[in-house]
C-alpha cells in the first residue's frame, strides 16, 4: 500500500474515531479555524459528498427585470430543433442543454401593481398580503402570503443529513437598492418573512469564509492556510487537495479584485476634490458608482458562487441582477436611460426597442458566464463537471415590459442537475406558474399536491418537463 493510501486510511479511521467531533479531529492535524470550512466539506475526509448516495442536485434562480422583448426572445419553433433568438445567442454554446418553458403564466391577482405581484409571487405562487406600499394605481401591498420554493427546498434538504450544507442557500444580489419592500424581495422563508439578497461582494465574502475585521491582516490569514493546505495534502485525496488549492486562488483573487477596486474609487475621489476644490458630495446609492461597477460586481459574485456550490456550503441560491422595477443605467453598453424608463416605451420606438433588445443580452451574458464557470468546474467527488449537477434557472417579473403582462413569463433553464427534458423549446400553452414551482419541488424529490394558491395546482406538475 502505497504512503498516501496508507495515511488516507488513518484519515478514515480517525474520523470514524472522532465521531460527531468533526472540530476536534482537524485541531489534531494543526487546521485552524481559517481552513476548517474548507477542510469540513471534502469528501475524502468522510463528512461530506462521500457520504452522499445519490449525485448532488443544485438549483440556481437568476432574476432579471422588466420583461423581455418576446420577438427576439423566444424560438419559433419547439422541439429539439428550436432557433436561438438574439437575445439568447450568448447562450448558443449551451444551446443542447438549455430548455425553453414559453406558456407559463402568473396568474396569482390580488394587492399590489404588476411589478410587485411580478417578483413577489414568482417563486411563491401566492398573493402578497394587504399593506401600505403603493404602487401605480394599483392596491397597496405588503410582503408575500407564503414561502418561496427556493426556501422549501432548502428546508427540504436540510431536513436530510445527506443532503445538508452549511447554508442551505444563499441569496446573491447585485445592485439591490438599499431598502425593504415588495419590489426588492424575492425569496421568502414564509408568510411576511422576506430574505434579503447579499449584493455586496464584501459582505458576501465575510459571509463565506469568515470575517476579517483588518483587511490589511489578511495576507498573513492566508499565509496560515496555505500552511493548513500543506498539512491536509498528507491526509486527503490528490483531488481534494486541488479543490482547496483552487479555492485559495479564488478567495486570492477576489480579495485583490476588490481592493483594487476600492483604491481606484479613492484616487478618483482625491482628484475629483483637488479639482473642485471642496468635498465631494456623497452620491446616492445604487446610481453612480454601483451602476457603473454592476458588470464587476456581477462577475465577483458569480465567482464566489461558484466556489460556494464547489464547496458544498449550499446547493440553492438566487442570483437576482437588481430588483423589480431595476433601473440602471447600463453605461458600459453605450445607454444612459434607465431599464425600467426604457421598457415603458412603446414598441414603435425603435431606438428604446433596440436598447432593450441590447440590455436583455446583457443579461443573456450574465447566465452564460455563470453557466461556463460551472462547466469548466469539475464537479468534486464525481464525474463531469458541475453544470452536470446544476440547473440554472433564469426568470423575470414580467413576460414584456410596456404592457405589464405576466403571462408567458420567461423561464429558461441551462444544465442538467434535475432530470428535466434539455435541448428543447417547449411550449405549455398558458399553464399556472404555480405547477413549474411544483415540478421544482418534484425534481428534489419533495413532491406536493400544491405549492402557492392551490386554486393553481390542480393538474400537477408538468410532466413533459421530465426525462
Amino acid at each position: 500500500m502505497t504512503e498516501p493510501m496508507q495515511l488516507r486510511d488513518r484519515t478514515t479511521r480517525g474520523s470514524k474515531r472522532f465521531g460527531r467531533s468533526r472540530r476536534e479531529f482537524l485541531r489534531t492535524l494543526g487546521i485552524s479555524a481559517a481552513a476548517a470550512p474548507f477542510a469540513l466539506s471534502l469528501p475524502s475526509l468522510g463528512w461530506a459528498g462521500s457520504n452522499v448516495a445519490k449525485p448532488k442536485k443544485r438549483i440556481v434562480f437568476v432574476f432579471s427585470p422588466n420583461g423581455v422583448i418576446p420577438k427576439h426572445f423566444w424560438p419559433d419553433n419547439t422541439g429539439a430543433d428550436y432557433d436561438v433568438k438574439r437575445i439568447l445567442e450568448p447562450l448558443a454554446g449551451f444551446q443542447s442543454r438549455m430548455t425553453t418553458l414559453h406558456g407559463v403564466n402568473n396568474q396569482i391577482r390580488g394587492d399590489g401593481d404588476g411589478h410587485m405581484r411580478g417578483i413577489g409571487c414568482l417563486l411563491t405562487g401566492i398573493e402578497l398580503f394587504p399593506g401600505d406600499v403603493q404602487g401605480g394605481s394599483d392596491t397597496p401591498a405588503g410582503w408575500s402570503m407564503g414561502i418561496s420554493v427556493d426556501q422549501k427546498i432548502k428546508n427540504h434538504l436540510q431536513a436530510n443529513e445527506q443532503t445538508r450544507t452549511r447554508y442551505g442557500s444563499l441569496e446573491f444580489g447585485v445592485m439591490v437598492p438599499d431598502r425593504a419592500d415588495t419590489w426588492t424581495r424575492l425569496s421568502y422563508a414564509g408568510p411576511n418573512q422576506p430574505v434579503a439578497p447579499i449584493d455586496n461582494p464584501y459582505q458576501m465574502f465575510d459571509r463565506l469564509y469568515g470575517k476579517t475585521h483588518d483587511r490589511e491582516l489578511l495576507g498573513s490569514v492566508l499565509d496560515g492556510v496555505v500552511d493548513d493546505l500543506r498539512r491536509l495534502k498528507k491526509v486527503v485525496s490528490s483531488e481534494d487537495y486541488q479543490l482547496l488549492e483552487d479555492h485559495l486562488a479564488m478567495v486570492r483573487k477576489v480579495e485583490s479584485d476588490l481592493k483594487i477596486e476600492r483604491e481606484s474609487i479613492q484616487r478618483s475621489s482625491e482628484l475629483e476634490t483637488k479639482d473642485l476644490g471642496h468635498a465631494v458630495p456623497e452620491l446616492t446609492p445604487n446610481v453612480e458608482e454601483e451602476n457603473d461597477n454592476m458588470p464587476e460586481i456581477t462577475r465577483m459574485q458569480i465567482e464566489l458562487l461558484t466556489s460556494a456550490f464547489r464547496s458544498d456550503f449550499a446547493r440553492v441560491a438566487t442570483f437576482q441582477i437588481t430588483n423589480s422595477v431595476g433601473n440602471p443605467k447600463m453605461r458600459w453598453l453605450d445607454i444612459d436611460e434607465s431599464h425600467h424608463s426604457l421598457s415603458h416605451e412603446p414598441d414603435s420606438n425603435a431606438e428604446a426597442y433596440e436598447k432593450l433588445i441590447r440590455i436583455n443580452t446583457w443579461y443573456a451574458e450574465q447566465v452564460a458566464a455563470l453557466a461556463k464557470r460551472l462547466d469548466e468546474t469539475p464537479e468534486p467527488g464525481a464525474d463531469g463537471s458541475m453544470l452536470d449537477h446544476t440547473t440554472i434557472v433564469w426568470t423575470n417579473e414580467l413576460g414584456k415590459g410596456n404592457s405589464h403582462t405576466r403571462n408567458n413569463i420567461p423561464f429558461v433553464f441551462v444544465g442538467d442537475g434535475l432530470g428535466f427534458k434539455t435541448g428543447q423549446a417547449m411550449d405549455f400553452g398558458g399553464v399556472p406558474h404555480n405547477r413549474l414551482l411544483m415540478s421544482f419541488l418534484q425534481a428534489f424529490d419533495c413532491p406536493q399536491e400544491s405549492f402557492g394558491n392551490p386554486d393553481f395546482c390542480g393538474d400537477g406538475v408538468l410532466n413533459d418537463l421530465f426525462v
